[in-house]
């Protein structure tokens, strides 16, 4: 291969989902390919995760990102002319040196991101292959098993529940395209329960349906209902998988329930979440306690992860050093890996691979403000995940995604080797034994 360098890179303010300013970084190299990333941004976010760079003050709400384009121009672009596009992880290592904060906000953690993006996106297209392809090399790859939305809670609907994702997993389904057929049926069965109760309001921030529910347990009966609408049974075509999202409405071992208006302390919350695994079909829960109770998650995952996926994602903020230490403490059996908490691509796959080594369950994972950016498809698939969470049924950042998968397992034809139940960590862990 001749050599390649980086020979421009720019930046511009473009849009996210939910009609926020957000960072697109755009890579020329000297052989004419180009490369663009783009940042998302989320609600709810782990504390220990990398800082998007915001303008502040009154205009657009506070929420443009001029300053950080200003980074990527003024800073960055310097940095990396003449650099090789293939070392991403001297690229990466070298925009963490420059940012010199643990949480990526001098610069902004969606200036990096996007411009770590840009990088891979560039590095792919001078290859001539697709972006799975060239994560993956040589190596295996898989389809992940998908887990989508069927209704938004917490921080993406104006925490109209307490939850804030109510979704569904097909993990007996064999293909990729099969796991979306079966979620359409419930998603639209879903919303047709909705609309002839009258609580059809829309859909939140993912996509999912608004959630005009009086208590928690009648968001998971509706969608007990809707599974059986569709024409399948809970708990073997279909499964449930939450976020609960606990560290937004918990802190030091205390749970304030909004919309049941009640206060629980972590055993009470334990018991609460239990009873639901033991009434419901759930094979998936998201930080089921706050990021700042490993006590809360150790003894959840105890008494429930030889069967239910327990996730870390606010408490491990795509950090590979706390996945080490949380398999080191046993406090959750399952990672999710979103690019932008770390910042960088680089820092992404080495906390997905550290969940690997540590047995764990892998999950790629979208933002709540997304674009129309297909990269987590690929890095999902490129990676060997297992799983990927981008959102909701609905909304094309959303269904872009889904639909990039569907395209990769076509055009791996015989050679795909969908997930299924054998992306869940206890299936890793019996398959290694």
């Amino acid at each position: 291969m001749t050599e390649v360098s980086i020979r421009k890179l720019g930046a511009r303010r473009i849009w996210d989902s939910r009609g926020r300013p957000t960072v697109e970084a755009e890579i020329e190299l000297s052989d004419g390919t180009v490369g663009r990333g783009i940042a998302p941004a989320g609600a709810s976010r782990g504390t220990r995760e990398a800082v998007d760079r915001r303008d502040g003050g009154a205009r657009l709400g506070g929420f443009d990102v001029q300053d950080a384009l200003a980074s990527v121009r003024a800073e960055i672009a310097p940095l990396l002319a003449g650099r090789d596009p293939f070392d991403q992880a001297g690229i990466d290592a070298a925009l963490i040196a420059l940012d010199g904060t643990p949480t990526k906000q001098r610069l902004g953690g969606n200036a990096t991101v996007a411009v770590s993006l840009a990088v891979l996106h560039a590095a792919a297209a001078s290859r001539g292959l697709p972006l799975w392809r060239h994560l993956a090399g040589e190596g295996p790859v898989t389809i992940p098993l998908p887990e989508i939305q069927i209704f938004g809670g917490g921080a993406h609907a104006g925490r109209r529940t307490d939850i804030q994702d109510f979704m569904v997993m097909a993990p007996k389904a064999a293909s990729f395209a099969e796991a979306l057929e079966i979620t359409a049926e419930v998603y639209l069965a879903a919303g047709r329960i909705m609309a002839e109760r009258g609580l059809l309001q829309g859909v939140a921030d993912e996509g999912g349906w608004w959630p005009a529910f009086i208590s928690n347990e009648e968001a998971l009966d509706t969608l007990v209902l809707a599974i059986e609408r569709a024409g399948f049974t809970p708990g073997e075509e279909m499964a449930i998988s939450l976020d609960v999202a606990a560290s937004e409405f918990g802190r030091g071992g205390r749970y304030c329930l909004g919309l049941e208006k009640r206060e629980l302390d972590r055993d009470g919350l334990a018991d609460y979440l239990l009873r639901w695994c033991e009434r419901y079909p759930i094979l998936s829960i998201e930080d089921p306690f706050a990021e700042d109770d490993t006590i809360g998650l150790q003894r959840f995952t105890a008494a429930v992860g030889g069967r239910i996926q327990v996730i870390g994602d606010d408490f491990l903020v795509t950090n590979a050093s706390l996945v080490e230490q949380a398999s080191r403490d046993h406090a959750v059996n399952a990672v999710l890996v979103k690019v932008n908490q770390a910042g960088t691509v680089s820092e992404a796959r080495a906390a997905c691979e550290a969940g690997r080594r540590a047995g764990f369950g892998t999950i790629v994972s979208a933002r709540s403000g997304e674009t129309e950016d297909v990269a987590i498809a690929h890095l999902a698939i490129g990676w060997h995940a297992g799983q990927l969470k981008v959102g909701s049924f609905a909304r094309s950042e959303r269904m872009a995604k889904w639909n990039e998968v569907l395209r990769i397992e076509e055009a791996l034809g015989a050679q795909a080797r969908f997930a299924g139940l054998e992306g869940m960590p206890f299936k890793r862990r019996a398959a290694a034994a």
